[in-house]
């Protein structure tokens, strides 16, 4: 591990611009399984994961589920309700390991999509009666306002687990206080799909440290103190698919020395800085998840970056930059014609041709939907 610093720092600009020179050549990199996202940036980018680090990342999942059993009181049986669109990463690697493990995952796991109105989500909790809620961190903070602006009454877990973008410390709170629901949450990216996951104490993340390496740097790529902030640098090192090694995840975090009070001696990483996500409200009340923006995108290879605002209910401007004026051409129609399915088709997209997308404003990061929209009571 000590090593590591030894090698240049990588970030996702050239992976995505010179994806074969992260490729293996190996048999392993020729067989590899390839995951497309946008993530959190809107620049879409494909990581290849070979077959059998997915089988590892599996096995390593017991990690992660005792904290889930600590919650449960040691239960290795427990239903789990997953809120997600139907080609995330997660439903991705999941459909591979239902195929080629002799003891499917899943078994007490149902899936509800993203797409259904909060009215379907609520009824198929209810209906289910999961020990379990497993979403986006943005999504379940909304459920559970929602549950509270409309008064309405819902089967309560014993335990919220979201990743993927983060909930805010309100969110949590009202979780917790006002419903008696415990909320952990996991660190994971298409790039490396266990990097870390929170335990009851919530004292940061304990870091799969022997899956994927995690290190803080400062600007000048030089690994900081414990306690001192900087930026995610990872190297997957079960991976040999796309090998990614030093590579600048973008987020913010710092290490700290102190043990947790559970008693698990992995590394731990603190101070995440949150990848909130902005959520679509329509006029007719409904809400719409941008991870299901990201799902029309991202299966585009002629777009380089794209970001989807909501100036006002139902206004929006559609911000593409693609590999050139025929490719913007050719594509913008279609995608508009596939947001007005999912938004709605009263909504007016402007759609806009863009060489390179920058982010608005004092943003550190490009957020691939943002709404303008302020806030407003839920009914």
């Amino acid at each position: 591990m000590a090593d590591l610093h030894r090698l240049p720092l990588i970030d996702k600009k050239l992976v995505r611009q010179q994806p074969e020179r992260f490729v293996s050549a190996s048999q392993w990199g020729k067989t590899a399984i390839p995951f497309p996202t946008t993530g959190s940036t809107g620049t879409p980018l494909t990581v290849f994961h070979d077959r059998y680090s997915l089988l590892t990342n599996a096995a390593y999942s017991e990690r992660e589920r005792e904290a889930v059993r600590e919650v449960l009181g040691g239960r290795d049986r427990f239903r789990v309700v997953a809120i997600d669109y139907e080609t995330s990463t997660g439903n991705l690697s999941r459909g591979f390991l239902q195929q080629h493990t002799f003891l499917p995952v899943g078994g007490n796991r149902f899936s509800i999509s993203l797409k259904e109105p909060m009215e379907h989500i609520i009824a198929a909790i209810n209906r289910l009666r999961p020990e379990v809620i497993a979403s986006y961190g943005s999504f379940v903070e909304l459920l559970f306002r929602t549950l509270t602006s409309r008064g309405i009454q819902m089967h309560l877990p014993k335990l919220v687990l979201f990743g993927s973008d983060m909930m805010t410390d309100a969110g949590r709170r009202l979780i917790e206080t006002q419903f008696g629901v415990v909320v952990l949450s996991r660190y994971n990216a298409v790039e490396a799909f266990k990097i870390g996951f929170s335990c009851r104490e919530r004292t940061g993340y304990h870091l799969h440290d022997d899956l994927t390496h995690v290190r803080v740097v400062d600007k000048n790529g030089n690994t900081v103190a414990a306690g001192e902030p900087g930026e995610v640098v990872i190297s997957n090192l079960v991976n040999r698919g796309t090998v990614l090694l030093n590579y600048r995840l973008g987020d913010l975090a710092s290490t700290t020395d102190e043990p947790c009070p559970c008693g698990r001696h992995l590394p731990l990483l603190a101070g995440l800085e949150g990848r909130v996500e902005d959520i679509i409200r329509l006029r007719d009340g409904t809400y719409v998840h941008p991870r299901l923006v990201c799902g029309i995108l991202e299966s585009r290879s002629q777009v380089v970056q794209y970001q989807l605002i909501q100036h006002k209910t139902d206004i929006f401007e559609l911000r593409l930059a693609t590999v050139d004026d025929e490719a913007f051409e050719k594509v913008a129609g279609g995608i508009v014609a596939d947001l007005r399915q999912l938004l709605g088709q009263a909504v007016a997209i402007d759609a806009v041709h863009h060489e390179q997308l920058e982010p608005l404003g004092r943003a550190r990061k490009l957020r691939p939907v943002l709404s303008l929209v302020g806030p407003q009571p839920l009914p």
